[in-house]
């Protein structure tokens, strides 16, 4: 039988875990997934250059290129990037927005603007990324300037474990907010990928 086209997933560092578990669950064997520095989010401005290099370092090897990216604050650069090079990435400003879906992030901002959000990768990395990449381990009478206007804490959880939620609820106690668990799956990645999804039963492929 004729390989499948191969196709590449270029994704941010921070989804790699999730994107990984949708490619093994739908036996994706012909998508590659390469990723670029989660810490990019830090410097945003540096992602759309970035993308573009990787594409086309990659462009000869693949017949279709992804990017599980969001806007992530490039003021629409990224996707000025994939339209120029001829790739497409997932719906959504950010992946807050893709996880949980338009309409409801849409209405969690509406309910509370006073939102912080938290992914799996985001609880995982709590203490690096926010507790100290925000100074608040050596200066903690930051916390008041940095989330006093915040009243509450929305766990958006991919794959939720009892260890995860409890370290989500335990950073919402650390930043004096109330805690809220919505489960959002890894749905939305999957309907992205569903474009290269190949028959199950690939006989000769290998």
């Amino acid at each position: 039988m004729e390989r499948p086209p191969a196709t590449l997933l270029i994704a941010c560092g921070a989804l790699a875990s999730e994107a990984r578990t949708v490619l093994q669950q739908d036996g994706l064997r012909h998508v590659t997934l390469s990723c670029l520095p989660a810490k990019l989010h830090n410097t945003p401005a540096l992602i759309p250059d970035l993308l573009r290099q990787k594409i086309r370092e990659n462009r000869s090897a693949y017949t279709d290129i992804l990017v599980l990216y969001g806007d992530c604050g490039t003021g629409g650069k990224i996707d000025e990037v994939l339209a120029e090079e001829g790739a497409s990435r997932i719906a959504g400003a950010h992946c807050y927005e893709f996880y949980s879906g338009s309409n409801d992030f849409d209405r969690l901002a509406e309910e509370e603007p006073g939102t912080f959000y938290l992914t799996d990768f985001l609880v995982r990395h709590f203490d690096r990324l926010v507790w100290q990449g925000l100074g608040l381990d050596s200066h903690p009478e930051l916390l008041s300037s940095y989330f006093g206007n915040y009243s509450r804490l929305v766990y958006l959880a991919q794959l939720p474990s009892d260890d995860s939620i409890g370290q989500a609820k335990q950073a919402a106690r650390r930043l004096g907010l109330d805690f809220v668990l919505k489960e959002t799956g890894l749905g939305k990645i999957d309907d992205f990928l569903s474009s290269v999804r190949v028959p199950k039963v690939t006989r000769g492929y290998l």
